[in-house]
């Protein structure tokens, strides 16, 4: 039998540390006008639906919908 999933202590810090990353970041689940994270820049798979966040101040998972406050035009090649 399989215990009942419980957060860790682990967890918590975590999601402190999200969280304040999230509050400092302007980070939003939906897009700011045309910015969003799939057309920015620092998006690393922008044909997936998550994909990482390789800005140095996020470096997280986040959703291609989403939107910072550092969002950046992919340069043009």
């Amino acid at each position: 039998m399989i215990p009942e999933p419980e957060p860790k202590e682990i967890d918590e810090k975590l999601e402190i540390e999200l969280r304040h990353l999230a509050s400092n970041a302007v980070l939003k689940g939906k897009p700011s006008g045309a910015e969003k994270c799939e057309s920015c820049r620092y998006y690393l798979e922008p044909h997936k639906d998550i994909s990482y966040c390789w800005h140095p101040k996020l470096r997280i998972l986040v959703g291609d919908q989403w939107w910072c406050q550092w969002w950046e035009e992919i340069p043009a090649e």
